[in-house]
């Protein structure tokens, strides 16, 4: 039985189609704070803490993606959710992956892939992924965080943004860090899934991301069938929080193709 997750529930049902936002590694549903202040007003908006990470529950061990979909799924069926625009970044770009491949675009009616990538993770990834687990439960989240905070986001971030992000990740226990470390190091490849996505699609990137480049946002924009492709400078892999303003601005766009198709129109 899949845990029961904290989230937000904002906004009310409408005609829109309601939005739901899977946060990365090792974030938590605070996040997307802008994305909810921003689209609640005019629609439904989801946003959980996925297993092991914010108020949700721990499950030590090894968290799949598979498994944090499914989640995901049950939580969206309590709620009545029936489809959804699902948008995740960087790990929760890869969970939204998994969950189109279980679900399909009956569920998904758009698709937002932000500072993510699709690939299987090589053997070397997966060395270092395992390592990083075992160093998180031993020492466990600031050094990890003081180390790849300007990574997560540019150097020239506010203050405001460097702190919010800093609190994430080490406010996320390191058990489910571990996990989901864990569970990464065996995901599938979906390069090929994306050549067979039907609905509206969104590629977002960070200009100055270095751990998912631009490059790799333009090679999914290429294999999605009907996708945009929006690069936000002065970012790097937290564009939703760095320059909230031109993440909505690209999110809104697409979520107003969403709404048209869901409507009846073109």
């Amino acid at each position: 039985m899949a845990p029961f997750l904290a989230y937000e529930d904002k906004g009310t049902d409408s005609s829109l189609v309601p939005l739901v936002l899977v946060h990365g590694h090792p974030f938590d549903r605070t996040m997307w704070a802008p994305q909810i202040e921003a689209f609640a007003p005019a629609r439904r908006v989801v946003a959980p803490d996925l297993r092991g990470y914010g108020a949700s529950p721990v499950t030590p061990g090894s968290t799949l993606l598979s498994e944090f979909a499914q989640d995901i799924g049950a939580l969206l069926d309590e709620l009545k959710v029936e489809s959804c625009a699902l948008a995740g970044l960087s790990m929760g770009g890869q969970i939204a992956m998994e969950c189109y491949r279980q679900w399909g675009p009956d569920r998904i009616r758009g698709l937002v892939l932000a500072d993510t990538f699709p690939a299987a993770e090589t053997p070397e990834g997966r060395r270092t992924r395992h390592a990083m687990a075992d160093r998180l439960l031993c020492e466990g989240m600031h050094g990890y965080a003081d180390e790849v905070l300007e990574k997560m986001v540019a150097p020239y971030a506010s203050a405001e943004v460097k702190a919010h992000v800093h609190r994430m990740m080490t406010g996320t226990p390191p058990e489910g860090a571990a996990a989901a470390l864990r569970g990464r190091a065996e995901r599938p490849d979906y390069r090929d899934l994306l050549t067979r996505v039907t609905v509206p699609a969104l590629v977002v990137v960070g200009a100055d991301d270095e751990y998912t480049p631009v490059s790799d946002a333009r090679a999914m924009h290429a294999a999605l069938p009907d996708a945009a492709l929006h690069v936000i400078d002065s970012a790097a892999h937290m564009p939703n929080l760095e320059r909230p303003e031109e993440f909505n601005t690209a999110l809104s766009g697409l979520l107003a193709r969403v709404d048209r198709r869901r409507l009846g129109h073109t």
